[in-house]
């Protein structure tokens, strides 16, 4: 049994208006991602990836603000607080409004390759 504190993480990624701390723990890694106002993933975080959409497949929950998703397929819906998420690879995305988006990630392989070299 552990636990640990995001205030004290094992890594922190720091693209673009965009704050990505990891903890590992017990062989389990979450995420918290920070995106502030103005942040497009198209933007902020496709220059680091290198890719057309995020090819990310997001699991988490948000904290505070509004993020707004747009599928490659031309689908779309905004996350906000309270709202548990599961995004497929494939989409563009932004914050909405002028609060900063918090969100916990919980895919594994996402959390360990987000903005990765940032």
């Amino acid at each position: 049994m552990s636990t640990k504190s995001f205030d004290q993480a094992d890594e922190t990624r720091t693209p673009d208006k965009t704050r990505v701390d990891i903890v590992r723990v017990d062989g389990v890694q979450a995420a918290r991602f920070s995106m502030e106002p103005g942040w497009k993933w198209s933007e902020c975080i496709k220059p680091v990836a290198g890719t057309d959409t995020c090819q990310a497949h997001h699991i988490g929950v948000v904290i505070s603000g509004t993020m707004h998703v747009l599928n490659a397929d031309g689908s779309e819906m905004d996350a906000g607080v309270g709202n548990v998420y599961v995004i497929e690879p494939g989409h563009d995305a932004w914050v909405v409004g002028d609060d900063t988006f918090v969100g916990y990630e919980f895919d594994a392989k996402t959390v360990e390759t987000y903005a990765a070299g940032s």
